[in-house]
């Protein structure tokens, strides 16, 4: 199965908090979204991006981990016309919930990347090297994520610089591709 072949069926940002979210998750989202601000330096990264990404984030709007992730997604699509991002229900395709797995489990976020030609680059998650660093410090038994930030919460300043490397690693595959190269003839 190519995840690629959901693409089209993947929703915006507002149509997946519309269709999946409650009232309480839509509120949740908007607060983290308010907080999730971009640095000049990363605004500037990237909107010097040249390729065109396409972004599927498997997801649950009532997800704690999503909730502190996916409206920073939503700020790098909102800072370049180069991402193209869309949103999948974890529960929505049992199959693509069953290849996706992560340490065996049906976890999320994860964010699959495609080059403008929606061939596979890369894929991310479910939480990155700061939150798991900051939970392996902390964890003092089982837990989860409620999705709640503090204004001037380090670790979320430091998850959005860690997922923008990642937004920028693929951008750099897909701009130094030999094939993508040859196409736009740079």
């Amino acid at each position: 199965m190519n995840p690629a072949q959901f693409f089209d069926q993947a929703l915006t940002y507002a149509q997946f908090l519309e269709q999946h979210g409650q009232d309480t998750d839509r509120h949740r989202w908007q607060q983290i979204y308010d907080m999730s601000l971009l640095n000049e330096a990363q605004s500037q990264l990237l909107g010097n991006f040249v390729r065109q990404i396409n972004v599927m984030v498997l997801a649950g709007a009532w997800c704690g981990d999503c909730v502190v992730q996916c409206p920073i997604f939503q700020r790098f699509a909102d800072a370049t016309d180069r991402i193209t991002l869309r949103f999948i229900d974890r529960d929505t395709f049992p199959e693509l919930k069953e290849q996706l797995t992560i340490c065996g489990g049906a976890r999320v976020p994860q964010v699959l990347f495609f080059n403008e030609d929606m061939q596979y680059v890369g894929h991310y998650g479910d939480r990155t090297v700061s939150k798991y660093r900051e939970m392996t410090e902390t964890i003092t038994g089982a837990s989860c994520s409620t999705g709640m930030v503090t204004p001037g919460d380090n670790v979320h300043e430091r998850v959005i610089q860690d997922w923008l490397q990642e937004f920028e690693r693929i951008q750099l595959i897909c701009r130094t591709s030999p094939r993508l190269r040859e196409k736009h003839g740079d």
